[in-house]
């Protein structure tokens, strides 16, 4: 059995955090200046606290040549510690990391670059970071150019580059000169979307025809579905899942969810004395859901009470009103799927399902409006909220890459059919 490339064992970071107590006003300003220098005129210094916090803590995991794996979480979760000690930034607490092969890292803009030196000048000098000799440098430089499309700017200082433009060129620079381990970080993100797509099929290049293995770190869960064979989950600085992309990314949604929104938050514009909305959620699977991927069944459930049903004797109409993308994207009414209105029960609960949900990766919120006739009984604007994603819509695995258009519907191709 081949050897892993990389191979984490214990890992642990820890930080030592100071605490100094503050002065805000003027007066305290002054006095403790005053206070600061007496304590320097008898060599005393103030009190201080300290407390450990841990980045890291007991992480293990191996990487073979060849693996994508993303590592995602919540800021904070410990995600650019590890790269940072993978890369060897950073020393560990604890535990030990084994690398086999030349890393090369892509965790902040302009990491790397000396912004005196032209891009050209730079281009050489992560390739001797990266252990290169000038001719392989060489032999890669005009790849490098065009992939990063600088030329204009070659010559030019990268303290005068954009953040783009810096993104762009050290992102060339570490696909293009062959590392074994190529590690990337979120720095992508500030890249343009069709930047985005043209590194994440670089990366896929880089991994499927060459063998070599990429560590990749987002938020972006469409493009790690999209690029990885395996993920991780870290959560306050420990790994708490490991396996597939796609349930990965469900246990971070389900993280992130852990909360759910309650009535209390809801946001009402208009509430009826005879009519009460006591619940609403989405569900997938018949379960709870505040995340759905695009290509799944989405069902809309509310629970409503009426306190006087025979004031309705027309019935009821109920809508769903979904937001996203700043604008409403779609509007599902009981009257046109069912061509009557729904009979007032005294407590009941309403559903709506949508087979092959079709929006793409954005937050959506939900709007509940209950009427009769004309007349508006209930009207909720933030009755749900809930994450949707990128998925496998046509289940064949393939997961759609990031893109601007807002709905992924489902479709059918028709070949030879003259």
């Amino acid at each position: 059995m081949a050897e892993p490339v990389i191979s984490v064992s214990g890992l642990g970071k820890r930080y030592v955090i100071g605490h100094e107590a503050r002065h805000d006003t003027f007066r305290d300003t002054l006095a403790h200046g005053a206070v600061g220098a007496l304590r320097r005129l008898f060599r005393r210094t103030p009190t201080r606290t300290t407390e450990e916090f841990w980045a890291l803590r007991d992480v293990s995991f191996e990487v073979n040549q060849g693996d994508v794996v993303g590592i995602i979480g919540r800021n904070g979760a410990g995600k650019s510690t590890l790269l940072k000690i993978l890369s060897r930034i950073t020393e560990p607490t604890t535990g030990s990391v084994r690398l086999r092969g030349r890393v090369a890292s892509l965790l902040e803009v302009g990491t790397g670059f000396h912004p005196e030196l032209s891009g050209r000048e730079n281009i050489y000098l992560n390739g001797a970071i990266l252990g290169m000799s000038r001719a392989e440098i060489a032999r890669k430089f005009d790849e490098i150019v065009a992939f990063a499309e600088v030329e204009r700017f070659l010559d030019t200082p990268v303290k005068h580059y954009s953040s783009g433009m810096y993104v762009r060129l050290a992102f060339a620079v570490a696909a293009h000169l062959e590392p074994e381990i190529l590690i990337v970080d979120e720095v992508l993100a500030v890249g343009d979307t069709q930047f985005q797509q043209k590194c994440l099929g670089k990366m896929q290049h880089v991994a499927r025809s060459s063998g070599r293995t990429v560590l990749f770190v987002s938020h972006n869960m469409a493009a790690v579905q999209q690029l990885c064979r395996h993920a991780l989950l870290l959560r306050q600085g420990q790994l708490v899942a490991a396996g597939a992309p796609a349930a990965i990314v469900q246990s971070y949604f389900s993280d992130l969810s852990s909360v759910a929104a309650g009535a209390a938050s809801w946001q009402w514009l208009n509430r009826s004395e005879h009519m009460d909305l006591l619940a609403a959620e989405a569900l997938v699977g018949g379960q709870p859901t505040r995340h759905i991927s695009s290509g799944q069944t989405l069902t809309l459930r509310l629970r409503y009470r009426c306190t006087d049903p025979a004031r309705y004797p027309d019935g009821l109409h109920f809508t769903f009103v979904l937001f996203g993308a700043g604008q409403s994207l779609i509007n599902v009414w009981s009257l046109a799927a069912l061509g009557r209105a729904v009979p007032a029960r005294r407590e009941s609960v309403i559903e709506c399902v949508i087979p092959h949900w079709p929006l793409r990766t954005m937050p959506v919120s939900v709007a509940v409006h209950i009427s009769h006739r004309n007349q508006n009984l209930v009207n909720v604007g933030q009755a749900l909220q809930f994450d949707s994603i990128d998925g496998d819509l046509h289940g064949h695995g393939i997961i759609p890459g990031p893109a601007e258009s807002i709905l992924s519907l489902a479709h059918i191709w028709k070949i030879d059919c003259a």
